[in-house]
């Protein structure tokens, strides 16, 4: 189970006084959220297996209400917690019982669609798909579209570093946002980047994208946009096993052909999408990938035979060309209803996320087939076969007792697994809580302490988003960073977990 930092009492004894200054610092009353029943809608992320109300749920509407908000908290040393649309997975904007949750679903404003540039100018709270039904019409599009599109916003995006289907080809969201304007804890609102492709110094854009709200507030973002491509397709190709459909995708990247996106289901997630949203997905079938390859249709048709050919060779039952553009969506719809569609198998799933190399799929499949009889859990595998980031959906009655312990140490075996084979913890989902506890798996001791301190770098007092990514909460001074406030060590009484 997840252990947090114990709540601050002194803290806790503030609570009135806090709400009375914020109330000062927010315009709309109900921007500040005190009351227990709307504190229920704060209580979780998309990992809603872990809950903790938040002292306060404040809901700004500007910077300067965010810079001003961050000035209290810091000289009152209160933990914030920024929350975006809350479909993170892996427990990053779960609550601090003594802190304060700073939303920021009211920054949903496309500022600027600048087409000379390519790119667009978006708050936080914009989510994912709105920046592609902004500009589609023109011609363009946003590359990253993750399975949660239609909700997850782009703040959060930048905070986990999401991929989605066609990260593939196209990159993640590290790849395509080009600046950011932040707030630090201290309340001061810097800019990285900008339209322009390239920044000078250090990559402060490459450190702030997966930061997981440790390093600071994002209040802007300047994302990438693409000509959107002559043409697309997309197949459907049936297996009758899992390492087959493994073997098939490391096959298609060792012949030189970089699809647009290239997803991988097995038995149990085929069935459930059928069942759901009707895709036309054949039943008779171990595994399925969908391969969808766009640009000039002369380059389409050659990879497309390529494809085909190296599918038959791998053992290919099942193989389907989309003849339309309405054909190809469904064939998507399945994958993107995936997650939806699991839910109706089992009362509860946990969603994991890890990456390995392509060449080790079919042996982490075949293992994880093990893992999944060792515990007596059914688990339903949907992944980004082409760049290797998994996504198993582990089934689990959280009302029988001990079925989420089994279900936690199941995917942390998983976990193990995809380290032990060369990959890492995660793809896209970020560490948060979920991974936490795991982050010694993969980095020495030397490894997380050099991390956190560039945590300490941005964050002096380690009020931003505590008991996240590290499994150990270090004094900056411990780090070998002396940094005094108030005449005090930061941390004075957060344990060890």
């Amino acid at each position: 189970m997840v252990l947090m930092p114990k709540p601050d009492e002194e803290v806790l004894a503030k609570r009135d006084y806090l709400i009375e200054e914020l109330r000062k610092i927010v315009k709309d009353p109900s921007g500040v959220i005190v009351e227990e029943a709307g504190l229920r809608a704060f209580e979780c992320d998309g990992l809603s297996a872990y809950r903790q109300l938040p002292m306060i749920a404040v809901l700004p509407e500007d910077k300067r209400e965010i810079s001003e908000i961050l000035k209290l908290c810091s000289k009152e040393k209160v933990n914030v917690v920024p929350r975006g649309a809350g479909t993170s997975l892996s427990g990053g904007a779960l609550p601090l019982a003594d802190g304060v949750l700073l939303g920021l679903g009211k920054f949903n404003r496309i500022l600027e669609v600048d087409y000379d540039n390519r790119c667009a100018v978006v708050e936080p709270g914009v989510t994912n798909l709105a920046i592609t039904n902004e500009v589609k019409d023109d011609g363009f599009y946003y590359a990253p579209d993750p399975s949660s599109q239609i909700a997850c916003t782009i703040g959060g995006n930048i905070a986990e570093n999401s991929g989605g289907v066609h990260c593939l080809k196209y990159g993640l969201t590290t790849n395509n946002v080009l600046g950011v304007e932040m707030i630090t804890m201290e309340g001061d609102i810097i800019k990285l980047g900008g339209k322009h492709l390239d920044a000078e110094g250090y990559d402060l854009m490459g450190i702030i994208t997966g930061s997981e709200g440790l390093l600071g507030v994002i209040t802007e973002v300047t994302v990438r946009l693409l000509r959107s491509p002559e043409h697309v397709t997309a197949q459907l190709i049936g297996f009758p096993s899992s390492e087959q459909a493994g073997e098939c995708v490391g096959r298609i990247i060792g012949e030189g052909i970089i699809p647009a996106g290239m997803e991988m289901m097995d038995r149990y997630a085929i069935q459930a999408a059928e069942d759901f949203c009707h895709a036309g997905y054949p039943l008779d079938v171990e595994a399925l990938l969908i391969v969808e390859l766009d640009g000039p249709l002369v380059e389409i048709d050659h990879n497309n035979e390529q494809i085909g050919r190296i599918a038959k060779e791998c053992g290919a039952t099942v193989i389907k060309q989309s003849q339309s553009e309405e054909e190809r969506m469904t064939f998507w719809l399945g994958r993107k209803s995936a997650f939806p569609a699991v839910g109706r198998l089992s009362p509860d799933y946990m969603c994991m996320d890890g990456t390995i190399p392509r060449s080790k799929l079919p042996e982490v499949l075949k293992r994880m087939n093990e893992l999944s009889a060792h515990y007596g859990l059914r688990v339903a595998n949907v992944f980004h076969a082409g760049d290797g980031n998994l996504h198993p959906l582990i089934l689990f009655d959280a009302n029988q007792p001990g079925e989420l312990e089994k279900c936690e140490a199941f995917g942390a075996d998983i976990l193990k697994l995809c380290v032990e084979v060369g990959g890492v913890l995660t793809g896209e989902h970020g560490v948060g809580v979920e991974k936490r506890d795991l982050m010694n798996e993969m980095f020495s001791e030397t490894d997380l302490k050099q991390q956190q301190r560039l945590k300490c770098a941005f964050d002096p007092d380690g009020r931003l988003n505590p008991g996240k990514v590290f499994p150990v909460l270090h004094r900056c001074a411990e780090l070998g960073k002396m940094h005094v406030h108030n005449g005090e060590l930061p941390f004075p009484d957060i344990p060890r977990f």
